[in-house]
Order: structure tokens, then sequence, then C-alpha cells
């Protein structure tokens, strides 16, 4: 394409301002194509955006963390940990209706809501999460808004429509994601996504015009920036490591819709994608008196290729409403009733009572607007996270719960609780007797376990930490940096650990008759005097450590020991 006013051999690729120079000789070798080099440009102005590299790290955190199926509880939880406001986001979510049966108690860790989320459950709220806390707070954080909401809505419709339930989850991130790619450019190139909006609405009311066929976003966003949103979205994805599977289904599948049952996950999540991102655009775009009927084509167009029953689509809408309604409240924002995402949560849904042709009954009129508001973060409280805790253990002991769990709520509850710096239980060595470092929640914990042996003979001078145990006394250490306790502390904790402040709670179990030591929980922080915990919360600790007791001696039940 020649350009009046260029130099020659210039020529210009898109409509978003790429020069590149070389011949236009059409038998000159091209070894980058228009696209690449268009993706390279695009990709080169976002890198310099300030928030772009803190959103790829988490993003890539949050992928390590969903291929961590072979990791132990300990190691999912433990990076979860390390962001509190991802923390209590967490919690507050998944105590909302849909991971809570009636009259069940709050979760108030995360080692739980791991359990009842499951891991892809959380790898999903982690990168929901990831994209808002990374929006800019701009002039047009409205519009921002109404993007991510859409790609939430239209992924909590595929995860409700998903016929298999082993699938649920990786269809919600196929709706997801299927819409990083138009995101990534109302985040970081506003105004190359405005002229993509503004091109698009005028080529529909053109075609409008004329009955002709509107082209699609994609088609409008390729001309204009010279690659797709979902081009680009795919190309950020493997710059970012996400999986193949995941970045196939982030491009839309061409076509019509099949008219066969899908059988393959591949094909049934893409197909879920799309019909999740048709979904969440009746919603925001048709009238309240024609949703019903846009849901309605929208199942007819899906039904054979997914098996959807009558009404699926319609109902499945209602439930993820619900289900945003939960994730803005967890994640603290608001959507004012003018905002165009307020039509995703909005409590009337389809049909208005008889409407006149070219009328629209105002839902406020009606008394069906219902603001959206956010709780604020409750101020931290270490009797009511320890209360909770300990509530939690104890409902765990009911049922048939592995050790390895109960101890990991019980140490996350002692970090959270006295915000520890890390918490370590350690466990009795059957061969040497000695107890060593099992698991670790916080800065380095787990890097630091290994360290941990406290032997227990009692033969020769006893360090402070064995002598607590055998003697099965808790022990609080404010100011470890005193001379005349550093002679006490073992020669592997004053030059790995180094603690200032620290607590020993030993764990001893009845055998035979006698008193024997099973295990050691231990707590620091880092600050010399920061850990007083008052009467009430020592008796709180010592509860919740007998919850730990108590899951040995399960255990030993069931093995018969």
């Amino acid at each position: 394409m020649r350009v009046a006013g260029a130099r020659p051999g210039v020529r210009k690729i898109g409509q978003a301002g790429l020069w590149c120079n070389g011949p236009m000789d059409s038998h000159a070798p091209a070894p980058v194509s228009d696209a690449s080099l268009t993706l390279d440009y695009l990709l080169r102005r976002m890198r310099q955006k300030p928030d772009f590299p803190a959103l790829a790290e988490s993003v890539s955190r949050v992928q390590a963390l969903s291929q961590a199926d072979h990791e132990s509880l300990a190691r999912v939880c433990d990076e979860i940990l390390k962001d509190l406001a991802f923390t209590q986001k967490l919690l507050r979510l998944v105590n909302a209706a849909r991971y809570r049966h009636a009259g069940a108690d709050p979760v108030s860790t995360v080692s739980r809501a791991v359990m009842l989320m499951g891991l892809g459950g959380v790898r999903n709220v982690a990168l929901s999460m990831a994209l808002v806390d990374h929006m800019p707070d701009k002039a047009h954080a409205r519009h921002l808004r109404a993007g991510f909401l859409k790609a939430v809505m239209a992924g909590a419709v595929a995860r409700e429509l998903c016929p298999e339930v082993r699938w649920a989850e990786e269809a919600f991130l196929a709706g997801l994601m299927r819409h990083l790619g138009r995101l990534l450019v109302a985040y970081y190139l506003p105004e190359d996504e405005a002229q993509v909006q503004q091109r698009w609405e005028m080529a529909q009311q053109a075609a409008l015009a004329v009955g002709d066929a509107a082209p699609s976003l994609e088609t409008v966003a390729r001309q204009v920036l010279g690659v797709s949103f979902d081009d680009l979205g795919v190309a950020v994805g493997e710059q970012w490591g996400l999986a193949p599977g995941l970045l196939a289904r982030m491009k839309a599948p061409a076509g019509a819709w099949p008219t066969h049952r899908l059988q393959h996950e591949d094909a049934t999540l893409s197909w879920l994608a799309s019909l999740g991102d048709g979904v969440a655009d009746a919603l925001m775009e048709a009238e309240p008196a024609e949703r019903g009927q846009a849901l309605q084509a929208l199942e007819r167009q899906a039904a054979v290729a997914l098996g959807l029953k009558p009404d699926a689509v319609s109902q499945a809408a209602h439930v993820a409403r619900s289900h945003l309604k939960d994730m803005l409240e967890a994640l603290d924002l608001e959507v004012a009733p003018d905002e165009p995402a307020h039509r995703l949560v909005e409590s009337y849904y389809v049909d208005e009572p008889n409407p006149e042709v070219g009328q629209r009954v105002d839902p406020a009129a009606l008394g069906l607007v219902e603001p959206v508001r956010a709780e604020p973060m409750p101020a931290h409280d270490p009797m009511a996270c320890l209360q909770q805790g300990l509530q939690d253990a104890a409902s765990m002991l009911v049922g048939d719960c592995k050790l390895q769990d109960v101890l990991q709520v019980v140490l996350e509850t002692l970090l959270r609780a006295f915000e520890c710096q890390r918490v370590v239980f350690c466990l009795r060595d059957a061969r040497t007797g000695a107890l060593v470092g099992r698991v670790a929640l916080g800065h380095e914990a787990e890097a630091l376990k290994g360290w941990f042996q406290v032997p227990l003979s009692a033969q020769g001078p006893l360090h402070l930490m064995s002598a607590a145990c055998l003697k099965g006394v808790d022990t609080l250490i404010q100011d470890a940096r005193q001379p005349q306790l550093q002679d006490r502390l073992p020669l592997w904790f004053r030059e790995r650990i180094g603690a200032p402040t620290f607590l020993l709670l030993p764990l001893t179990m009845n055998r035979g008759g006698q008193k024997v030591v099973m295990g050691l929980i231990y707590a620091d922080k880092a600050e010399a005097g920061s850990l007083q915990p008052t009467p009430a919360e020592l008796g709180l600790v010592n509860a919740l450590r007998n919850q730990a007791i108590m899951a040995f001696q399960q255990l030993a039940g069931r093995s018969g020991a």
C-alpha cells in the first residue's frame, strides 16, 4: 500500500500506525509476515506501560499455581498466603453461596478454601483478580470495568453450561481468556481500542442501512490494528507461558455451530467460550424486552452441539449473574446503575410486563435495580482468626480427613492470626528420633524447613528447643539476640533462621503410659518483641495445638498403633 507523502519503499500495516521500511517488490523475500511485525509493534508498546510487567508476573505466578497438581496442599496455600489482599478476597468469595452449603460454618482458612473450590477454581479466581488489580484507574475505568465483567460473565456462563463437571473450571478459563486480547488493548492502548469500537459501530450502521451482514469485531480489529484481538491475546499468552490447550481455545472457532454432538474436550470448551461470549453480549447489548429472545436464539444454535436442555442458557445466565455479584463484592468493585456493565448484574432479567412497541420500561421504576455494594475488608482480629481456624480444624476431624490437611489448617491459622513471618511443623523421624521440619508456610519457609533438626536425646547438653520439647513446655522467646540466649540456640538456627522472636509448641502423646514427643510447631516474627499473644489467645493456641494432637491420635487409631 502506497501512502501519500511517505518515502518510497515505506508501507503502513493496518491502521494502528505501524510504518515499515522495505522494498515493495513482490519478488523480494519476506521472512517476517505483516502480522508478525504488527504483533511485535503492539507488544513493544504494551511493554512500555509501567504496569504491564507486573501483570505478566502475576499471570505467570497463577499459571505456575495451575500446574501444581502434583504439589502438596502446603505449597499451593503458601503461594496464596504470600498475598494478604488476595487471601482476604479469596476467603470472602469462598464464603458465598456457591461454595457453602446452607447452615455450614464459614470458611476461614485458605487450606479449606482450596479443598472446597479445587485448584482450578482458585486459579480462575486468581486470574480474574490479577486482571482487575492491574486495571488502570483512568478516565475510561467504566469502559474497562465493562470489558472485564463481560469476560467474567462469559466464563461463568461457559462453566454453568459445561456438559462435563471435570471440564467446568477449564470452561470458565476459556471464556475469560477469550477476552484477553481486547482487554489488553483497552488497558494499554485505549486510543486504538476506541478506534476499533468506533469503526465497528459505523460498519454495523452501514450494514443495517443496506441490509448486509455486518463485519465481526475481530475483522474490524484486524483492519485497524493489523491483527485480531484473538491473535494478540494468543501471542501474549504464549509469552506468559499459558498452556497450549488454553491458547487454542482463546481463538473463536470459525464457521457455524456444529450440527452434531461435540465429544472432545478442546472443541467443546472452544464452543462453550463462544456461547458464553454471545450470552454476555446479549445481556449487555439487547434491550430487556428482547433479551429472552436473544438467549433463546443462542440456545437453538448450540443445543445440538452441547446437548442443551430447554431454557438451559437463561438458567445459566441467571446463576452466572449471582456468581458475578459475589465476585464484585469480593473484589471491592462497585458498578453504578448508569454504567453499561450494570446490565450484567441488575436484578431484572429478561421480559418486561407487556411493553409497548418502541417503549422501554425503566427498571428503577419497577423497583428491580439493586446497586452492588462492596463490604469493607474486616480489621485484623487475632481472636476471631484463631476461633475460626479452630472451628475449621474441628470440622475436619469429624470427617475422614488427612493428617497433613489438619496440620495445614493449624499452621495457616497461626500464621494469619499473629501475622507471623513463618511457621514450621517438625515431625519425629522414626529412624533418628529427632524432630525434623516437614510442613512450612511463610517467608522462605519451604526452603528453610530442612534446617530444622531438633534432637530429643537427653544425653549431653541440650539446646533450648530440645529442652522445651522434652519437658513439654510451651516457650515464647521475645528477643533471641540476647547474649545469654544465643549460646542456648542451635548453630543451624543462629546461622540460617535468625528470627529474633519465636514461639515453640511441643506436641506430645501418651503411649504405653509415657508421654512421647511427636512434633513441634514453630512460629516466628521478624521484629523482637512483636509476638505477644494475650492469655485468651494463648488459650485458643493451645486448643488449636490439641486439634493437631487429635489428628495424630485418629491416625494412630486407624493404623492400629
